[in-house]
């Protein structure tokens, strides 16, 4: 259901997931390859993704104002790109957090959290390029499945970690620091799965 002239909402929403792809391939990167001596410049790298992510979300909203009439409901086109750039934004928390507990030597099951996050954002713009022919895609409804599936397995990791965290340290500053990162590590995936959601919602009101 693109809209055959003026703004592309459908378009716009894809662009904005591309920053939340983005942005968690190179978290995994960054985690994988980590140089605590770099994370200055690395939290701003990762900052000017999530600033342009902003760019873009405005650059839609202006055009929604001025919307005679929208492809989809008004509510829905904002709920779904806000819950979008709420992905990038947990992907950018989970490297300030690391930065501002200064943490020098990661935990080895941190990138399996990664590498799973940037799974999700995948399956989540997958989602969304197949969201702009929802009434004549055939696999849109499996994209959306993929992403819950990535969520509930994202609850599985981090009790994992935090289970094992609990096992192997009895520091309490360590405690409370790598519980917070594993709390904006799940959360990735959660919003993840809150697109999913915002997907599915429009898709049976228009179907």
């Amino acid at each position: 259901m693109k809209k055959k002239h003026g703004f592309n909402y459908f378009e716009s929403f894809i662009n904005l997931s591309k920053y939340s792809l983005t942005s968690a391939e190179i978290l995994h990167k960054i985690l994988t390859d980590f140089k605590p001596s770099e994370l200055s410049i690395r939290v701003k790298e990762m900052h000017e993704i999530e600033h342009n992510a902003d760019l873009a979300k405005h650059v839609l909203m202006n055009h929604l104002v001025k919307e005679f009439l929208p492809p989809i409901e008004r509510e829905d086109i904002i709920s779904l790109s806000q819950e979008i750039d709420d992905v990038t934004d947990s992907v950018e928390d989970v490297l300030l957090y690391i930065s501002m507990y200064n943490i020098k030597i990661l935990r080895p099951e941190i990138l399996k959290f990664t590498e799973l996050i940037s799974s999700s954002c995948r399956s989540m713009h997958e989602a969304l390029v197949e969201f702009q022919n929802f009434k004549s895609s055939k696999i849109l409804h499996s994209k959306i499945i993929e992403i819950n599936r990535l969520e509930e397995e994202g609850d599985g990791l981090y009790f994992n970690i935090m289970s094992n965290l609990h096992l192997t340290s009895k520091d309490p500053i360590e405690l409370m620091t790598w519980t917070e990162i594993l709390d904006r590590l799940e959360k990735c995936c959660d919003n993840c799965e809150d697109v999913a959601d915002i997907i599915e919602q429009i898709v049976m009101k228009n179907s």
